[in-house]
């Protein structure tokens, strides 16, 4: 089933409420054909307007329009540049020639899984590994709690910075993760191990070695709902503990529970782009989210339009020196 484009949560009202929460100045404009919403960045060289999957529009015309309006925008500012992310492939066409294409901030490609077939049929759809887990998950004690208390956030922050330290990556800061699940639109995932419904112990894949202790979280994310879409955002899992299917409880129960909310469609935000190398630094979780089922979609990816060239190449110089 080919789904067609919709506004995403970056582009909306409810994401420029999460920006006031953060204290970061943005600007919403809805015309007759386009909406966006453009967030006001500032350099040590000057401020730049970024519209992370946007600006968002009916057609090719209402694409220009909406560019118009955040060029005006972008001067009132005194902007170096505006950073766009268009959805629609086909609109890049009409971004202004002072555009140049940069390495992609928001993920240019993302796997959807259609919500609207019945239960059964999405279980189908899951890769014989994926299915086997997603049946036995509960057998090996574990078990999935959703929550919007801001208090429960540490269990995804101490799992992140786990795993970004090991990756040599930032992790995101508390205050912004507690801001985000402060949003109507967010809840919180959290698995837990619990012994006693462990059916499998003594079996290798839980032996004393490698056995989490009782009530233990394995695995935490953030999900948003927004325009009939279930997006899969922050997350992170125990790497000492691979060999329970952790991240597939958490993300069926998710994707159950969206489909029983009526929710039409899930969005798991980011995969590698189609004909990617094994050497892809997002080969393995790409091929991971496959295997729910779904299917591709591509997006223009990541353009800067360039207002002031002299301060633009010295911000990219810096930032290419930046350690």
């Amino acid at each position: 089933m080919t789904i067609k484009m919709i506004k995403p949560i970056t582009q909306s009202r409810e994401w420029q409420r999460l920006q006031d929460d953060l204290n970061q100045p943005c600007f919403f404009e809805k015309g007759i054909d386009y909406q966006y919403l453009a967030i006001l960045h500032s350099t040590p060289v000057g401020k730049y307007l970024y519209l992370p999957y946007g600006p968002i529009a009916s057609d090719g015309a209402g694409f220009q329009a909406a560019i118009g309006s955040l060029m005006r925008l972008a001067k009132k500012q005194h902007a170096i540049f505006v950073r766009v992310e268009p959805q629609n492939t086909d609109f890049s066409q009409f971004l202004p020639t002072s555009s140049v294409k940069v390495k992609d901030i928001s993920p240019a490609d993302t796997w959807v899984l259609d919500l609207t077939a019945d239960k059964e049929q999405i279980i189908r759809n899951f890769s014989q590994g994926t299915r086997t887990r997603f049946h036995n998950y509960m057998k090996k004690g574990l078990t999935v709690e959703t929550t919007r208390d801001t208090e429960q956030i540490h269990h995804l922050v101490e799992l992140q910075n786990r795993l970004f330290n090991k990756k040599h990556l930032t992790a995101y800061d508390e205050s912004y993760l507690k801001a985000e699940l402060r949003q109507p639109f967010s809840t919180l995932y959290l698995v837990h191990y619990n012994q006693e419904n462990d059916t499998t112990r003594g079996d290798s894949a839980t032996d004393s070695h490698t056995t989490p202790s009782d009530g233990q979280v394995l695995a935490a994310s953030l999900f948003f709902d927004y325009g009939g879409t279930r997006y899969y955002m922050q997350s992170a899992a125990d790497q000492d503990y691979k060999k329970l299917p952790a991240t597939v409880a958490l993300l069926t129960s998710a994707i159950f529970d969206a489909k029983e909310q009526g929710i039409k469609r899930f969005d798991f935000w980011g995969i590698a782009p189609d004909g990617a190398p094994a050497s892809h630094p997002w080969h393995g979780f790409t091929e991971f989210k496959k295997s729910f089922g779904g299917e591709a979609r591509h997006y223009a990816g990541t353009y800067d339009i360039i207002l002031q060239p002299l301060r633009y190449r010295l911000y990219q110089f810096l930032r290419s020196i930046r350690p």
